[in-house]
């Protein structure tokens, strides 16, 4: 999604409905006992001609889940299955979220306006359909934070606070309650086509195929519209692992239900952002085996492509599959050095050049285990390096980026601190919250995000 958005009017598109009562089924929202706006989107809202909503009609279309005009006049729990590290499970789908409108925003590309914490469905399980608050918290500034730094994610649009009390095995309990909104382009998933494969239904999978390609990839299906859409799947999913790399950002949990068929991330649990270019660094504390860890995430990125390609032999050949999940390793080479480039606020040399430049600031980040966002706002800021920026493998780096046309030190480099967005701090504004109520330290960090990703993207 666009990083500078821009009013529009609103226009509801439920599209979703062409894709027969098979996608999903209609549930009823969680009757909640107290609504109280924490936040509410403005920014995003505007690109869809929602900011105008008093906070009482945005409390009952996002916290009550009245319908929108002329949209879906129910939210529809959507059906998928999934590798969930790397088992296949048929037993899922929305567990406690659903689907509740599609708008077109200011460039005309259809939107999902989805939900966490809204209440069961049937796919919830054992699970009681809630969001803690402090799992809306870590939403927002997990998506603010990436999209400051330019990778493509989920909007949160909204956290209404819903005054129940939660019992949580990973946090004390008992805790705060709150439903989510969050802006997606699509909430198809690899495993939405994974479910269709499992039941053998080539119609619908034609169907699906085609829905994507039209209304999320914008394009007319040609002669081998699965092909198709799996090398416009490729690029974009690659664009996404090299996005997490640079951030330094570790989802925790890329099952292939967690991947989106337009490369968008969204999502976020155990999520962390690497406090070192560590690769053997893990969000979830599940994953034991380290199946996701920072430096594994290209690799299962390519994996549940893969997972993509073998749904789709369910009507096609295996051949042009097979040639478009080989360009994916290329794919995300390019990408991994061109967004590393323009964090370091440098014009590319040519590509050997720029892959040895990557390679040297890796060296230098894990020998002296520079934080990630100190390193790069030290480069931008054109400070000599001291301390633990000098050695070996910082002087290497300093020697080949010399030669490389920097842009000009905007006044944020000098001006601010590193943004980061590491897991004390996250801790710290959530503890002012839930010990004081004091929302003040969660505003200061979006504003000082936004304030960062202003300055990327003006250089």
């Amino acid at each position: 999604m666009n990083v500078n958005p821009s009013p529009a009017p609103y226009r509801a598109d439920p599209k979703i409905t062409s894709l027969g009562d098979k996608i999903g089924d209609p549930v009823r929202p969680a009757q909640f006992p107290k609504a109280i706006l924490r936040y509410r989107n403005d920014r995003w809202a505007a690109t869809v001609g929602l900011d105008g909503l008093s906070d009482a009609a945005w409390i009952a279309h996002f916290g009550r889940f009245e319908p929108l005009p002329d949209n879906l006049p129910q939210p529809l729990a959507l059906r998928y299955h999934g590798h969930q590290f790397r088992v296949y499970n048929p037993d899922i789908g929305d567990g406690r979220g659903f689907l509740f409108a599609q708008v077109r925003d200011h460039e005309g590309r259809l939107l999902d306006l989805g939900t966490k914490g809204s209440g069961t469905t049937p796919y919830s399980r054992d699970g009681d359909g809630r969001l803690t608050l402090k799992g809306a918290v870590r939403e927002i500034l997990a998506t603010e934070m990436l999209e400051a730094l330019g990778v493509e994610t989920s909007k949160t649009f909204s956290v209404i606070e819903t005054g129940e009390a939660l019992w949580r095995n990973d946090e004390p309990s008992p805790t705060r309650s709150a439903v989510l909104v969050r802006l997606n382009h699509s909430h198809i998933r690899i495993g939405t086509f994974q479910r269709i494969a499992f039941e053998d239904d080539a119609a619908r999978m034609e169907a699906l195929v085609e829905y994507v390609l039209r209304n999320l990839y914008g394009v007319e299906p040609d002669g081998n519209p699965a092909a198709q859409l799996l090398r416009l799947a490729v690029p974009r999913i690659a664009e996404q692992a090299a996005g997490f790399m640079v951030a330094g950002f570790v989802h925790g949990v890329l099952n292939s239900d967690n991947i989106n068929i337009t490369g968008e991330s969204f999502d976020y649990g155990p999520w962390r952002f690497n406090p070192t270019w560590n690769a053997g660094f893990t969000a979830a504390y599940f994953d034991q085996s380290g199946l996701y860890a920072f430096g594994r995430q290209p690799e299962a990125m390519h994996w549940n492509l893969a997972q993509l390609a073998i749904s789709l032999r369910l009507i096609c050949e295996a051949p042009p599959l097979v040639e478009a999940l080989e360009g994916y390793p290329a794919l995300f080479q390019s990408a991994l050095i061109r967004r590393f480039l323009w964090r370091l606020g440098v014009d590319s040399r040519g590509t050997e050049e720029d892959r040895a430049l990557v390679e040297a600031a890796e060296r230098a980040m894990i020998d002296a285990e520079i934080p990630i966002a100190d390193f790069f706002h030290h480069h931008r800021n054109g400070l000599p390096p001291a301390g633990r920026y000098s050695g070996e493998k910082h002087a290497a780096f300093a020697d080949l980026v010399a030669p490389y046309a920097r842009r000009p030190i905007a006044a944020y480099w000098t001006r601010h601190e590193p943004c980061s967005m590491l897991i004390d701090e996250v801790e710290a504004i959530w503890s002012s919250i839930a010990e004081t109520d004091d929302w003040a330290p969660l505003h200061a960090r979006i504003a000082a995000i936004r304030a960062l990703g202003r300055a990327l993207r003006d250089d």
